[in-house]
């Protein structure tokens, strides 16, 4: 699998999953002080997936898998590497990556998770791209997956709201002379506003204890307004940034993936990148906010239902804990 020079890699395939359980906004009136309306006009989500009792992230990061590796035509013992993006993994130790590994049959690939939160997946995009550019690998499985519902405070009503559960994968291979290819990734963390999205107890620094969990301590935080203004910005800069590194304009995007957090978010990102509203990928209605899998689950639907076409060009953003975000430019 080695190469004396640096090749490209490619999207080869795409799956998704998302649990059956859907969680509508009329449901969380029944749960928490909110209403259809207040959720819909500031985040632009009109329900959410749930995971069900005993489905782990492995479970569904397991169908979403199948269906990348069915997409490109190849088995999972033809895998090279497992990259899972995830902040909610089956438990602390091991990796998330090792059972889904565990669950397709594989062995001895390496197989590991990386905490970005909702930059999880392009992260682990960048990392799998530059292992088949090395030469190094030829098959790699990246996937996002969270079951956020289950580190939610479901008393707290700007939080609760945004999250959801879902899963989606992308198998890397070599680009060879095919137009289809990663064209640039950009990664950046400003660890000024880590605590601004965090979940604070649980580890090292606070082992939790019963006065922790009395306190909620081991479910999501969020200091939204910072989130928002880090997202706008820094979503923005880094789609611009990705341009450039490829030496394209905004003229040449067919579509934009963005990480489907706030619809006030990306609208405000489009303005930015005079990129009509009308070439972004929107699901965040139907999923919620399903972090490091929220690109992948719009990428693979877009594909399967013809929007997306071969030889089109990609722009994906996202922005999650950290503060990190990333881009990628891609064409399909």
């Amino acid at each position: 699998m080695s190469s004396d020079k640096p090749r490209g890699s490619r999207i080869a395939g795409t799956g998704a999953y998302a649990p059956e359980h859907v969680l509508t906004n009329a449901d969380l009136e029944k749960i928490v002080d909110t209403s259809d309306a207040w959720i819909t006009e500031r985040t632009g989500i009109k329900q959410r997936h749930v995971a069900a009792d005993g489905e782990a992230a492995s479970d569904m990061a397991l169908r979403a898998a199948q269906g990348a590796l069915e997409s490109a035509g190849i088995q999972a013992t033809d895998l090279d590497m497992i990259i899972v993006g995830t902040i909610s993994p089956d438990m602390p130790l091991p990796a998330c990556a090792a059972f889904l590994q565990k669950k397709l049959g594989v062995t001895t690939s390496p197989s590991f998770d990386v905490a970005a939160a909702c930059a999880g997946f392009l992260y682990s995009m960048s990392i799998g791209d530059q292992f088949i550019k090395s030469g190094m690998h030829d098959n790699v499985l990246v996937v996002g997956v969270e079951v956020l519902t289950r580190v939610l405070d479901w008393e707290d009503r700007t939080t609760c709201v945004l999250f959801g559960d879902g899963a989606g994968a992308a198998v890397l291979r070599p680009a060879d002379s095919a137009p289809a290819r990663v064209l640039s990734t950009k990664l950046y963390t400003d660890a000024t506003w880590a605590e601004s999205l965090c979940i604070p107890g649980g580890g090292s620094k606070e082992p939790l204890t019963g006065d922790g969990i009395a306190q909620r301590r081991d479910k999501v935080h969020m200091i939204g307004q910072d989130i928002f203004k880090m997202a706008v910005k820094n979503l923005s800069s880094a789609s611009m940034e990705a341009l450039e590194s490829a030496g394209l304009s905004a003229d040449d995007i067919d579509w934009v993936v963005p990480h489907q957090a706030n619809l006030r978010i990306i609208t405000q990102v489009s303005h930015r990148l005079h990129i009509p509203l009308d070439r972004f990928i929107l699901d965040i209605d139907r999923y919620g906010n399903t972090s490091s899998a929220s690109i992948p689950i719009a990428l693979d639907e877009s594909v399967r239902d013809g929007r997306i076409k071969p030889g089109q060009t990609v722009l994906m953003c996202a922005l999650g804990a950290g503060i990190s975000w990333a881009s990628a430019l891609v064409r399909m």
